[in-house]
Parts: structure tokens; sequence; C-alpha cells
């Protein structure tokens, strides 16, 4: 097997796990996945607290109809509303709610908590930290501040 191959393959399986991580720590605890969380974080950062759809998919590597199955359930718990744009009705934006900035609030604390227990020293040195941000940033992931997009 080639090094190139067995580093994607150690990929997956890292991320199969952190998604397992996240998922039971964010579902427990707030009812949501990491795939929702990612979905509130990505709203909080955009002008406004709200993204057209079709902006939503490519900020997240998603199709416009997988945002629009994602986001349902966000609406359906008062997470994320809909608005549309006051000059052309067509556009379609999903916003952030005020519960939704509120529980995200929650959510980033929890988060923050699994994102230590992953990178705990002596196991991981910040340095390595950054280090694996960079290089993930290399194959096209991009990462998530509180003001927007970070990355390549």
């Amino acid at each position: 097997m080639s090094e190139g191959l067995d580093a994607v393959l150690r990929l997956m399986r890292a991320q199969a796990a952190l998604v397992k991580r996240f998922d039971a720590s964010l579902g427990g605890l707030h009812g949501v996945s990491l795939a929702d969380f990612t979905v509130l974080l990505r709203l909080s950062q955009a002008p406004g607290d709200r993204m057209r759809r079709v902006d939503l998919a490519e900020a997240l590597g998603l199709t416009a109809s997988g945002v629009t199955r994602g986001l349902v359930p966000l609406e359906r718990i008062g997470l994320v509303g809909r608005d549309t744009d006051a000059r052309d009705a067509r556009v379609a934006y999903a916003a952030l709610t005020e519960t939704g900035r509120e529980r995200l609030a929650d959510m980033l604390v929890t988060a923050g908590h699994v994102a230590g227990e992953v990178f705990a020293e002596p196991a991981w040195t910040e340095e390595e930290v950054t280090r694996l941000a960079g290089l993930l940033g290399r194959l096209g992931g991009t990462g998530f501040t509180r003001r927007g997009p970070v990355g390549p």
C-alpha cells in the first residue's frame, strides 16, 4: 500500500472517531450532532448571522439539498430560521435565531472541552496541533474562528 493511501485511510478513521466523540457529547448535552454544530457555527460567522443556502452549502462542502435536509430539524427546534431577501423573494437565507445563538454559546464550550481532551498534553503539544491544522488546511479543510473561516 502506498504512503498516500495509508495516510488517507488513517485520516478517514480519525475523522470517524472524532465525529463519534463530538456527536456523543453534543448530542448528549445539546441534542445536536457535530454536523448541526458546524452549520450553526458557520451561520454565526456570517454577516448578520445568516447566509444564502447555496453559500452555506459551498462553505460546508455539501450539496444544496444536503443543506436543506440538515436545516429542517434545526428550524423545527428553533435554532435556525428562514429569511427572504427584501429585494428578491427568490433568495432564501438560513438565519441563526436568538435561541440558536444562545445554544451555540453553550455548544462551543462543550466542543472546546472535547477538543481539549482530544489534544491533551502530553500526547499532543501546541506546536503539533498547530502543524496538524496547517497540514489539514492544505488538503482543503478550513478552520472556524469567531470571525470567520481560516485556511487557504
